[in-house]
């Protein structure tokens, strides 16, 4: 569980530094708070993917 989230705070806050530059070099006619909102929306679905796809491997015995 400690790697998994090791590997996903940092896709969340890649996602989100991401998001906010496109919607800021794009879409600079949406309001800042609705921008806000699409990219923490972004980063917590990302998140939530790669937790569940970087599950830990199983170890045989």
């Amino acid at each position: 569980m400690k790697n998994r989230k090791l590997i996903v705070i940092p896709i969340m806050i890649l996602v989100a530094a991401a998001a906010m530059w496109m919607l800021n070099k794009d879409y600079q006619q949406i309001d800042m708070t609705i921008r806000i909102l699409i990219a923490a929306g972004a980063a917590v679905l990302s998140g939530a993917i790669s937790y569940f796809l970087f599950k830990p491997e199983n170890e045989e015995n």
